[in-house]
Order: C-alpha cells, then sequence, then structure tokens
C-alpha cells in the first residue's frame, strides 16, 4: 500500500498505477539493491526518443532530419527531464540507498532523470503505447508547443549572456550559495544575479555548472526572454 506522497505523486502524473509495485520500481535507484529501477528506465528511454520523435515529425512536416534531431535532443536531454521531475516533487518520493541519501541523491539530476525515464516505461509495461504516449505529450506540452525550427540550441546560459550584451548591460554573475553533500557528491545551489532584475534567481544541481543552467533558464524565464 502506497503511502500519501505516492498517491500525491500520482496525482500530479495524471496516471494512477493499476499495479503499485511498477511505481515502486520505477522509484527505485540501483543504491537501494538489486531489484532496482534500471531495466525500466532503459525501455522508458527508448520510448520517450520515439514519442517525442513521432510528435516532431508531425508537427514540423517541413523540417528536415538535422534540425528534428536538433529539437529532440532538447527535449530528452538529462537537464530537460530533471526540471520535469521537479515539477513532479520527485524527488522526495525516491526509493535510495542510505549512502545516496545522505548525499543528497533526491536533487540530483541524473537519479531524477532517470526516474522521470523508469516511470514512463512502468506506464508502457501496465498499459501500452497509447497511454503512454497521452501520458508524456501531457507532461512535455507546453515545451512542445514553445517549440520553432528557429529554436537556439545554445544553453541558456549562453542566451542569458547574449541578451545582456545586447542591451549592453554587465555580464550576469553567479554566485555559489551553498554545498551540500559528501565530497565524492556534493549539491551545489547557485544564485543568478543580473542587473535588469531586482530579484536573482536560485537552482540546485549536482555540479556547479549545471545548477548555473537553470539558474540562468530561471532568469529567462523571469525576464520574459524566449
Amino acid at each position: 500500500m502506497l503511502t500519501l506522497k505516492y498517491q500525491r505523486l500520482e496525482q500530479r502524473l495524471g496516471y494512477h498505477f493499476q499495479d503499485k509495485r511498477q511505481l515502486q520500481l520505477a522509484l527505485t535507484h540501483r543504491s537501494h539493491g538489486a531489484t532496482n529501477n534500471e531495466r525500466l528506465e532503459f525501455l522508458g528511454d527508448s520510448i520517450l526518443n520515439f514519442i517525442v520523435g513521432e510528435d516532431l515529425f508531425t508537427r514540423f512536416p517541413e523540417a528536415r532530419e538535422g534540425q528534428l534531431s536538433r529539437l529532440r535532443s532538447q527535449l530528452v536531454k538529462g537537464e530537460t527531464l530533471a526540471e520535469i521531475a521537479r515539477e513532479f516533487e520527485l524527488g522526495e518520493c525516491l526509493i535510495l540507498g542510505e549512502g545516496e541519501l545522505k548525499s543528497g541523491g533526491q536533487q540530483r539530476d541524473s537519479i531524477l532523470a532517470d526516474s522521470v525515464e523508469a516511470i514512463i516505461g512502468a506506464i508502457y509495461v501496465e498499459r501500452g503505447l497509447d497511454v503512454c504516449r497521452e501520458r508524456v505529450l501531457v507532461w512535455f506540452a507546453e515545451r512542445l508547443n514553445k517549440l520553432s525550427l528557429n529554436t537556439s540550441a545554445k544553453d541558456s546560459k549562453s542566451r542569458l549572456q547574449e541578451y545582456l550584451q545586447a542591451q549592453r548591460q554587465p555580464l550576469p554573475e553567479y554566485v555559489v550559495v551553498q554545498v551540500g553533500g559528501e565530497g565524492h557528491a556534493q549539491i551545489f545551489t547557485i544564485e543568478c544575479r543580473v542587473v535588469l532584475s531586482k530579484q536573482p534567481t536560485q537552482a540546485t544541481a549536482s555540479n556547479r555548472r549545471e545548477a548555473e543552467k537553470q539558474a540562468a533558464t530561471l532568469m529567462l524565464t523571469q525576464l520574459n526572454i524566449d
């Protein structure tokens, strides 16, 4: 029997598992033991690439292969999946080994991203492709709708820097506000500060560069920069 937090997760996912063991398995990291989500992650990764690729193929009939591949890579990369995991508040539901718990594994991008793929795999196993496709496209709808063939492939830090340069403003400042976890598995909290915004943005990730990129993404949104 799943606890209330897992029931709430199902509500956020918009999918209720008939076999709750599938959800538990999808949330179980390999650090917890031999029975873990790696096989579901493998399956979910393949299905996610297919579903997103199929949608892009239909959405952009005039696009070339290279353009479709670029757009898909933006959507299925670990950074995007970790963002979606945080939207689902997935971290609090992960089943981790003691070492990962102590080192902040609940907030590690790679673990969060892998768990999203595992959930996709679990939905496919339980209900098949049609139901799985419907859920994935709902989760990715906002991001898919923002895409165009002119969507920049540059990361958020580059886009923010170029925007500020065009506005003749100082470059963004990235400040480490907290470092947690053990030495081999640190968690960085980074603040992004720009002159054009009185309110800095803050992000947490398993490495400094990733946290800076996430903070820059939040700043782009705050400044209403597409």
